[in-house]
């Protein structure tokens, strides 16, 4: 049986993560999604929301679980009994910024390999940071995060104020009428 792992801080976890886990889930006899907790980095979402909305993402995948770490990420891989790394590249600043951490990943665990997945071309500008921009600025997150994301950003962020992206869209169509 091989174990994958993908990890990284999912705040919060977006339809780029989904593609990519998704994708590696066909692959992998079984793939654990790692939540970094990263108490030295403000996040929105306490590391309970993040594992809550990774696991209700991936509810439908049957060879995907959600687990929480801390400390060092290959120490996490080994301690799963993974032999793989799964990282997701959207253009050529993450290939440089994940070829150095691969290199050092690899001087302290040679017997973890690491496999990059080329991000879909719909996400390819799709980040955490900026999903989060466009919620607080109120913007339409439909096709950017699942629906009970976009939820939560929306009470996160907005107090609840803003529609559902799907009342938005009837909304829409009510008034170009």
């Amino acid at each position: 049986m091989v174990t994958a792992i993908y990890p990284g801080s999912f705040d919060p976890i977006t339809n780029g993560h989904l593609d990519i886990i998704n994708r590696a889930s066909a692959l992998f006899d079984k793939l654990i999604i790692g939540i970094y907790d990263r108490p030295d980095k403000q996040m929105l979402f306490s590391l309970e929301e993040r594992l809550a909305l990774a696991r209700e993402a991936v509810a439908e995948v049957h060879n995907v679980y959600v687990k929480p770490y801390s400390g060092l990420t290959v120490d996490f891989i080994r301690k799963e009994r993974g032999k793989i790394m799964i990282r997701g590249l959207r253009m050529n600043s993450d290939f440089e910024a994940e070829f150095e951490m691969a290199m050092m990943n690899k001087k302290l665990a040679p017997d973890i390999e690491l496999i990059c997945f080329m991000t879909s071309s719909e996400y390819q500008c799709l980040s955490s940071r900026l999903i989060k921009e466009v919620a607080k600025l109120r913007g339409c997150l439909e096709g950017l995060v699942p629906e009970h994301v976009a939820v939560a950003l929306n009470e996160k962020l907005c107090g609840g104020y803003l529609e559902a992206p799907a009342e938005k869209a009837s909304h829409r169509n009510k008034t170009s009428l």
